[in-house]
């Protein structure tokens, strides 16, 4: 039996409002910037919350704009970032990026296409800033919404990009903006890629629990 989509996510909108938010969404309520959103995205990627926005303050007292970017090497944006995942592939995307927005008469594209010819930008970036930057309908799948979705028997997908495409058909539209936030928010606070805490979750008596092993020394049987 499929399950009620729209449920369960009225159900995690609810539990998670006095979870930790994750750093996009606490860069866009600091700041409407497309910018910082956009660069806060690109530093997230394999990154914990916590060295992502410890990474994006510094970067940001030395360079708010895209302008002021442009001035900084490579190196003086490596050092900035420092330590968060990738930190040199990334610093060599930021140093690029002043240059990729020209094309763009110096802003942030709001447009999928435009978002993909950008520096370090792949789908989930592109999808995440046109979210929380535009507000505009776009479904950003990450490793949590990926994996969730699978255990809710809601798609059956092997990959991310699979997901996307399947929710693109599937999800109703209403829930695009909001199902990466509410799924990563989850993701980090309760259904854990490993040992997932089924024990406190409030979809205990309705989740299909696919692919799910039980936590260890847990007597509940999942």
């Amino acid at each position: 039996m499929e399950i009620d989509i729209s449920l369960f996510l009225e159900k995690l909108r609810e539990e998670i409002i006095t979870y930790k938010v994750p750093v996009v969404e606490l860069v866009s309520v600091q700041t409407k910037d497309p910018f910082k959103i956009l660069v806060a995205t690109i530093l997230s990627a394999r990154t914990k919350d916590e060295t992502t926005a410890r990474a994006a303050e510094k970067l940001f007292k030395a360079a708010p704009d895209s302008k002021s970017l442009s001035t900084l090497s490579q190196e003086q944006i490596r050092e900035l970032i420092y330590p968060v995942g990738f930190y040199k592939a990334k610093a060599g995307y930021l140093s690029k990026l002043p240059e990729a927005l020209r094309a763009f008469n110096g802003e942030v594209p709001h447009d999928l296409d435009h978002l993909l010819t950008l520096p370090g930008v792949g789908r989930k970036t592109a999808s995440l800033v046109l979210n929380v930057a535009f507000q505009k309908d776009a479904i950003c799948v990450d490793t949590h919404v990926h994996r969730i979705m699978n255990i809710w028997g809601y798609v059956d997908t092997r990959t991310p990009l699979e997901t996307e495409m399947a929710l693109r058909k599937k999800l109703p539209v209403h829930h695009w903006q909001e199902v990466n936030t509410i799924l990563v928010t989850f993701g980090q606070g309760t259904c854990h890629p490993v040992s997932p805490h089924c024990d406190r979750c409030v979809l205990l008596n309705l989740c299909p629990k696919n692919g799910v092993k039980p936590r260890k020394n847990l007597s509940l049987k999942l």
